[in-house]
């Protein structure tokens, strides 16, 4: 079994076969505002010009790519990659689009359970994918990094938002894949790990939380 960050290109294989309506993929794709680039990977604008992002996705003086546009990002907050993997960004609003600025994306409050539809979204695209029993894991992943959901080979690689598929609430963030060894000693992708909405809540400084 093994552990990696997840990397910039996507792979083209649909998994899940969800029979979305065309309704709910147009509902699916209002989340892709919210995504942005930072840097040659992903995070989540929530509001208030701060986005979210996994740690290992940020470098020294980030630029982030929001409606179009490249904008300057100040590190407010960064953890170490094998510990939260998280990282706090901030644009300078008064760059953004007004409809943009009014706009607040919310972190999910409700427990997780199995099997709940999620949407991996990032700018370009969207996905289907669901939360998986932490016990389909390897036994020594299972502690830590319970939260994944199956591997979609179309979702969003690392920092890009997980939402809940009937609230569109922000269940967490993108951190690495969960790999196992197959016949041949090859590593086959079983799930990706996301860093959950009561840690990303933890993370943000009281005084930015909204």
């Amino acid at each position: 079994m093994s552990l990696s960050p997840q990397g910039l290109r996507h792979h083209s294989l649909l998994v899940l076969g969800y029979g979305m309506p065309q309704s709910a993929a147009s509902t699916d794709d209002s989340l892709r505002i919210y995504a942005v680039h930072v840097g040659g990977l992903y995070g989540v604008y929530l509001g208030n010009g701060l986005v979210i992002t996994a740690a290992h996705a940020v470098q020294a003086n980030p630029l982030v790519r929001l409606a179009g546009l490249d904008l300057p990002a100040k590190i407010l907050k960064k953890s170490p990659f094998d510990q939260l993997d998280l990282a706090l960004l901030k644009v300078e609003e008064s760059e953004l689009p007004i409809s943009l600025r009014l706009r607040r994306m919310p972190l999910c409050t409700r427990p997780l359970v199995v099997g709940q539809p999620v949407i991996v979204a990032i700018p370009e695209k969207t996905a289907r994918s669901q939360i998986i029993s932490p016990h389909l894991l390897p036994p020594d992943t299972r502690r830590r990094f319970a939260t994944a959901i199956q591997d979609v080979a179309t979702t969003g690689n690392s920092g890009s938002g997980v939402f809940d598929a009937g609230q569109k609430c922000l269940l967490g963030i993108m951190s690495r894949k969960i790999m196992v060894n197959v016949s041949g000693g090859k590593p086959k992708d079983i799930a990706k790990y996301f860093v959950p909405a009561p840690i990303i809540r933890g993370f943000i400084p009281t005084s930015l939380r909204f």
